[in-house]
């Protein structure tokens, strides 16, 4: 029975948008597959791992002969479109239990699982707080962030990224209790204050999928989950049950001493000290000796070895012997794109609080740690 004649790459770019979230190994077979309905003239994708769903459709340019519901494996299906030309013409075939994908000479089987079994996140009609906003602006805000969310951490409400609105404000908050990454974007209208915290791979899928553009994205709290409209797709995420930490107490107002530094310069001297830190260990440690008019910053391991750089920086307050984990000062100077950074201590026991020149809004804070 013939389901669909189309291009290859109509099929492709939208089975790509939603096979980001599929796992090889499942502990349901059914969560590997991608369901693809046919509804009026409209071919959608949709996967789920039971946390996180996306859905999208395939551009108006495929002809079907009838309407259909179906699930066959996401990834062996990529491949396999992948394996073929660009702009080849693909047919799509139902055969008893499973689906023909056919190109030119090329045939492949793939086994069907029912669609009813495909277990879909309920949809929502009726949120509680709805905003919009430009899809770079969003992004900018995840990307500044995201890479302070914990992994794997016991304190589960740590794994994902704490989404807030208040008032006329968007913040975003990330922290695995050791540094603290904040970023705040005005909003156009005043809102009711909702608060979630967003799954990690949500976050990392979002920021997969997003553009660089002013085109809009949506973003609807509902009781449990959070959804996500944008460029035809619609990402619908559940939340983390949980208390995120009060950041307002991380955050440090007594940090007075202050250096500004080109963030490339500051980069490149981590890089090349970090090559004598303890590469195997987790929490790898740099001192930084912060003196009038210099910064040393110096590396040491397990055998003796040791890297030391020094630069000239303007500062004129009383010296600072402070240890950090220098992956956390990498991870944020690899992610910004400002040209400068400034640092600001109070003493060797307190965070250190990292900002750039000209935002307001974004903060950064990193514990010290005794090495």
């Amino acid at each position: 029975m013939l389901l669909l004649k189309t291009n290859r790459d109509t099929l492709l770019k939208p089975l790509q948008t939603v096979t980001g979230i599929v796992e090889r190994r499942q502990t349901l077979p059914i969560l590997s597959n991608v369901l693809i309905q046919q509804d009026n003239e409209k071919t959608t994708f949709l996967t789920t791992d039971l946390e996180i769903q996306i859905k999208t459709a395939a551009a108006k340019d495929a002809s079907a002969d009838q309407n259909f519901s179906l699930t066959v494996s996401a990834k062996k299906f990529q491949d396999i479109l992948r394996s073929l030309t660009s702009n080849a013409e693909i047919t799509l075939t139902r055969q008893d239990d499973h689906l023909q994908v056919k190109s030119g000479k090329s045939a492949f089987n793939l086994q069907i699982l029912p669609a009813e079994d495909f277990p879909e996140i309920a949809e929502e009609l009726d949120s509680e707080v709805s905003i919009t906003l430009k899809q770079s602006e969003f992004k900018k805000l995840l990307h500044l962030v995201q890479f302070s969310v914990a992994q794997q951490d016991i304190r589960y409400y740590l794994n994902g990224l704490l989404l807030l609105v208040e008032s006329k404000h968007l913040i975003a908050v990330g922290t695995d209790g050791h540094r603290l990454a904040y970023i705040a974007t005005d909003l156009e209208s005043d809102q009711k204050k909702q608060e979630v915290i967003l799954p990690r791979k949500a976050v990392f899928e979002l920021s997969k999928l997003l553009n660089d553009s002013e085109d809009p994205v949506k973003i609807e709290y509902f009781q449990n989950k959070v959804r996500f409209s944008f460029s035809d797709i619609i990402l619908t995420s559940k939340i983390i049950d949980g208390k995120f930490p009060d950041y307002n107490r991380v955050i440090p107002t007594k940090n007075d001493k202050l250096f500004e530094i080109d963030r490339l310069i500051f980069l490149q001297a981590l890089q090349r000290v970090s090559i004598l830190s303890n590469q195997s260990e987790k929490f790898r440690g740099v001192r930084l000796v912060v003196s009038k008019d210099n910064l040393c910053i110096l590396c040491k391991n397990n055998e003796q070895e040791e890297a030391q750089e020094e630069l000239e920086i303007k500062y004129d307050h009383e010296s600072i012997d402070i240890s950090l984990n220098i992956t956390y000062l990498l991870d944020l100077l690899n992610n910004v794109n400002s040209e400068t950074v400034q640092c600001a201590f109070e003493n060797a026991n307190s965070s250190v609080l990292v900002t750039v020149p000209g935002n307001k809004e974004f903060k950064y804070i990193v514990m010290p740690m005794r090495i």
